[in-house]
């Protein structure tokens, strides 16, 4: 019986730990605003998406990149994709990250921006029924963000959202990290 009550206490240590430690993530995601608003941002896009995405078939998602420079990115563009890809995750859709050494993006006549072929070709390949990409530029004040959930077969956008993320010393830094 003894035997019995040490393993029950071992169980309810372990799942205490879980749980202290749940809360802990969801307490530094409350208060830590870069967080908050990626996830924020996230939600916008799955709102739009509502009906719109199969939860059986994958999405692609890319690095965020420098709006000025396509084909570079930053860690705080790199953050900003991996925390929207937890919250599509979490949300119960299956996503496939790329890193792409490459622009995903192909600038167009007029500034538009179009994905390249070669996430087409991914997308074909995975089966992929849509790309997350984003781009971000800096003012003096705030880092502005473009998050598009795009049909990779048309190039239509099924869903997008802009937000701004105030400059701290924390974002500055995120800004100014050298890429991998």
């Amino acid at each position: 019986m003894a035997a019995s009550l040490s393993l029950l206490t071992a169980c309810e240590s372990v799942e205490t730990r879980a749980d202290n430690s749940r809360a802990a993530f969801q307490q530094s995601t409350a208060v830590n605003p870069f967080i908050r608003e990626n996830y924020k941002a996230a939600d916008a896009l799955l709102a739009q998406l509502s009906g719109k995405l199969r939860a059986e078939q994958p999405l692609i998602i890319a690095t965020t990149v420098n709006i000025n420079a396509l084909e570079q990115s930053s860690t705080l563009g790199r953050l900003i994709s991996e925390q929207v890809a937890a919250r599509f995750s979490q949300s119960g859709l299956k996503l496939i990250e790329i890193k792409f050494r490459d622009s995903m993006y192909v600038k167009q006549d007029q500034g538009e921006l179009m994905l390249t072929r070669e996430i087409n070709e991914i997308a074909r390949k995975q089966n992929s029924q849509a790309v997350i990409v984003g781009t971000y530029g800096e003012s003096t004040d705030d880092v502005f963000v473009n998050l598009k959930v795009i049909q990779p077969n048309t190039n239509i956008v099924l869903a997008v959202h802009d937000f701004a993320i105030p400059k701290n010393k924390n974002v500055i830094s995120l800004l100014r990290s050298k890429p991998l």
